[in-house]
């Protein structure tokens, strides 16, 4: 199996959030989410999920019927082609220090309803976002958003992953909270006044290692990229989730025998886990619902073809975990999402 057929999914959740801005302005959501390839019934199950694939479609869809790259999250738009035009600019920075204050120089021309800034203090850096005026729902998911995505870029620039001690959600970010941890895989604190992020004040001195020939593939893959290519593999969430892919046809190792190939005990394994906000079984079922979800865009696998893929030796018995996972049943979730009709 491909690694793409076990990539993350994102919650529906996600995608309420992002459609915010059009849905204010009284935009015509099911027929931007049909362009994004993701169906409107989707929004009436909370517990659905989207593959990456789509939510980055989603972004770009956005993008062009909003014209603005915050998607209509702000009071101000921020005009199409502004983030190409700061990259350009980054890639020749010669430190991730001065392609940071090269960046908030740009946006602070650019960005009315918030603006970033880079706080240096000792051992310690801190990027913030500096409300301008009152925070709404609306402009608190630009600002993560804002956060997320320049995360991403941070990373991309110097081509590896800088790990964050703290990430700071303000009170309208706590509905997220949960989510954030994912996302920034790291601790968030939600008592701040301000949408930001800490680290190690030492990795602003690496060296921007990207050109303007790496640029063109960046934009390529772009926003797609952004979403996961950084993750933190070192995490032992991510390590079981590996190790489980390989024995997805199969009866999936026990707690016991994943925490013996990973020279610990079963306790401490659980524990680890635990300090993650993980827990085994959840891992689990959420790389076979994440399977499941991308091999049902596959017209050519009929639904006894994905269960057997998934390890199930009964379809029933697939079809009731899957409804289980995502709120609907299999052929319902591919027949509403692609158009297929039920196997």
């Amino acid at each position: 199996m491909s690694a793409s057929v076990t990539s993350h999914t994102i919650a529906i959740p996600q995608v309420l959030q992002i459609l915010q801005g059009v849905k204010h302005r009284g935009m015509d959501v099911p027929a931007i989410l049909l362009r994004a390839g993701i169906a409107p019934e989707l929004l009436d199950s909370p517990l659905s999920r989207v593959t990456q694939a789509q939510y980055a479609a989603l972004i770009l869809v956005l993008r062009r019927v909003t014209r603005d790259e915050l998607w209509g999250l702000c009071r101000h738009p921020v005009r199409v082609g502004s983030f190409a035009q700061v990259c350009q600019l980054l890639v020749h920075c010669r430190t991730l220090g001065e392609a940071l204050r090269t960046a908030f120089r740009f946006y602070h021309l650019l960005l009315e309803d918030f603006v970033p800034r880079l706080h240096v203090s000792g051992p310690t850096a801190r990027i913030t976002m500096v409300t301008r005026g009152e925070r709404d729902e609306l402009l608190a998911y630009a600002e993560r958003s804002f956060c997320f995505l320049g995360y991403g870029v941070v990373s991309w620039l110097v081509s590896r992953r800088i790990p964050l001690t703290w990430v700071f959600y303000p009170v309208e970010g706590q509905s997220q909270g949960s989510e954030g941890g994912r996302l920034f895989q790291a601790p968030v604190r939600h008592d701040s006044p301000y949408m930001g992020f800490e680290f190690e004040a030492r990795w602003l001195d690496l060296p921007v290692v990207q050109s303007s020939q790496s640029l063109q593939d960046f934009f390529r893959d772009a926003p797609a990229s952004l979403l996961v290519k950084y993750r933190d593999q070192t995490r032992l969430s991510e390590r079981i989730r590996r190790l489980l892919r390989r024995h997805l046809r199969g009866e999936m190792p026990s707690l016991e025998v994943v925490s013996a190939s990973m020279a610990m005990t079963p306790q401490t394994l659980r524990r680890r886990l635990r300090e993650e906000g993980q827990g085994f079984q959840a891992i689990k079922d959420d790389l076979r619902r994440d399977a499941a979800i991308e091999y049902l865009g596959q017209p050519n696998l009929t639904l006894l073809d994905i269960a057997n893929r998934l390890g199930f030796s009964e379809a029933s018995t697939f079809h009731r975990a899957f409804k289980g996972w995502t709120g609907q049943s299999p052929g319902v979730y591919r027949q509403t999402r692609w158009g297929v009709p039920g196997a």
